[in-house]
């Protein structure tokens, strides 16, 4: 067998379940990399990020559906596809700003957006959605089309989130679940459906870990205070 032969074999890797629907194995994989990948990222480890890009690249090819693959029975998932480039793009400036972290000698310190930022999130997370859903319905996605366009932006939001350090993030997770389970199994993706539900459960552990990081975080020391002045004897 030739390498070609040997990819085109792997790419295609799938399981029969029953019902007839199947289960392609870079889905599981993938799936398997994404929860690795949010497993650092509570523990606030550097590696969670290139691990999360391995199982992006994973999936995209899956959520590519029949463009890449005519035989392929799922349908495309723009919106979900389109989400793993961009968490492949996000990571990189997660990667780059917890490496930063890591060479000052810490992890990165869990901490509450502003108000200015939250506001900005509601608002991103509203127009987003409304903006892309035309979008995403003309180019073929699955309906609802504005399922897919929320999973994409929240995903997009929630990483930024996590990438800046703020404890809001795992909130915005939960939001995504809520709106993707359904839209996963609705449209054939078992295996991302059922890794969504455990995430759904593990974001809000996450978000437990994580508020308590930020009330037990050391405060910051002002290094431009003037130093003590300390009474001597004679001045008293």
């Amino acid at each position: 067998m030739n390498l070609l032969a040997w990819l085109a074999e792997v790419f295609t890797a799938h399981w029969v379940l029953p019902g007839g629907q199947t289960l392609l194995v870079r889905e599981v994989v993938g799936n398997a990399f994404g929860l690795a990948s949010a497993l650092g990222g509570m523990r606030r480890r550097v590696w969670a990020w290139p691990v999360g890009i391995v199982g992006n690249g994973l999936l995209l090819t899956v959520f590519l559906g029949s463009i890449l693959n005519p035989d392929h029975e799922l349908p495309s998932l723009l919106g979900q596809a389109a989400r793993q480039v961009m968490f492949i793009s996000v990571a990189v400036y997660g990667w780059v700003r917890w490496r930063h972290a890591a060479a000052q000698g810490g992890h990165v310190t869990p901490r509450w957006a502003p108000w200015s930022a939250r506001i900005g999130i509601v608002l991103v997370m509203v127009i987003g959605t409304v903006a892309l859903t035309p979008v995403f319905r003309m180019l073929g996605s699955w309906e609802p089309v504005w399922a897919d366009a929320w999973t994409f932006v929240g995903s997009l939001l929630a990483t930024y989130g996590m990438a800046r350090g703020w404890t809001e993030f795992w909130l915005i997770w939960i939001a995504v679940d809520v709106v993707g389970v359904p839209l996963l199994f609705g449209s054939g993706y078992y295996a991302t459906g059922l890794m969504y539900v455990f995430y759904g459960a593990f974001t809000a552990t996450g978000f437990v870990v994580w508020v308590r990081a930020n009330r037990t975080r050391k405060p910051a020391v002002d290094t431009h205070l003037p130093p003590p002045q300390v009474q001597r004897p004679e001045d008293a």
